[in-house]
């Protein structure tokens, strides 16, 4: 009777990921995209405005609506002092608008707590509202030079394929893949944060979620993925990102009136026109008032939220 075959084990690097380090990082420093977030002149608050625009939301999208924020806005106490309803309007289609009432939240904390500069501390950063884990780590690498894991979608993607030997990470960030980003940071704290930014833009050029450019990829030789074969996505089905037809789209066209709206409140009239369906369009309206996006006033009026 034959033995049954064995998986092959999937080559993993040295304990602290040395034999990736070098490969990205020098591949980083020739490709890297020049970002204006990432120039010396954005400072920490330029870094925490990309950081909150780029969440869900490609670069080329982001880049005239940042631009235009931080020149409207050049620092966290600017934005303080505007009206939250101000920064959803200069949010503009960038989607998932709480993140501006967010970004203006931690503004407004940024001033009170810390004199308006971004915290350095990544326990200060965590402690500011509307900033997650992902978000802290990222401030705290990208603008300060601190050793962090940062996993973002396009990280988690280059650690699954090039160390785990898997297509595609998790639906949700785990534990393990925390583990693993953590054994991988180079020890030198300004090495950490340039592997940090260097390990994302690999995932979001080359190591991407649809025809991966292997074949110019620095780690391709030691890609635990590729070696084995490139073998199929086996784990749970990936979520789509559909947008057509849905509350978000209703969502988004009551907002864009709003937005558009600088003369003063819309009435419950101007809105309906926007969607057809009745139901639909009133949920995604409560939605938007429960939201904190959206402030209902006396006579069935509304606009954006002014405290």
């Amino acid at each position: 009777m034959t033995a049954p075959t064995m998986p092959t084990p999937s080559p993993q690097p040295d304990a602290h990921g040395k034999t990736l380090h070098e490969p990205v990082i020098t591949w980083f420093d020739e490709h890297a995209r020049d970002l204006p977030w990432r120039r010396p002149d954005a400072g920490p608050w330029g870094v925490m405005v990309s950081e909150f625009m780029l969440q869900q939301t490609p670069v080329s999208r982001v880049l005239p609506v940042y631009e235009q924020w931080v020149a409207r806005w050049p620092r966290p106490a600017d934005l303080a002092k505007e009206a939250p309803g101000e920064a959803v309007r200069a949010w503009g289609r960038l989607g998932y608008p709480r993140r501006a009432l967010r970004l203006h939240g931690a503004a407004v904390a940024i001033t009170e707590r810390h004199g308006g500069d971004v915290p350095t501390e990544h326990a200060q950063l965590l402690a500011l509202p509307g900033i997650g884990e992902y978000t802290a780590a990222a401030v705290a690498s990208f603008a300060y030079g601190q050793r962090h894991a940062v996993l973002d979608t396009n990280v988690r993607r280059v650690f699954a394929r090039a160390v785990s030997g898997v297509q595609y990470p998790p639906n949700a960030t785990t534990a393990a893949e925390r583990k693993l980003a953590r054994a991988l940071l180079p020890e030198n704290e300004g090495t950490a944060s340039h592997w940090a930014a260097a390990s994302m833009e690999l995932g979001a050029l080359i190591c991407t979620a649809k025809n991966e450019a292997c074949h110019r990829c620095p780690i391709a030789a030691q890609c635990a993925w590729r070696l084995a074969g490139k073998p199929a996505h086996d784990g749970p089905p990936r979520r789509g990102q559909t947008y057509a037809g849905t509350d978000r789209q209703v969502r988004g066209k009551l907002l864009a009136v709003l937005r558009e709206a600088v003369e003063g409140p819309v009435p419950q009239s101007v809105l309906d026109r926007v969607w057809d369906e009745p139901v639909q369009r009133a949920r995604a309206l409560d939605g938007l008032v429960a939201d904190g996006l959206v402030e209902p006033l006396p006579g069935g009026l509304y606009r954006l939220p002014l405290t």
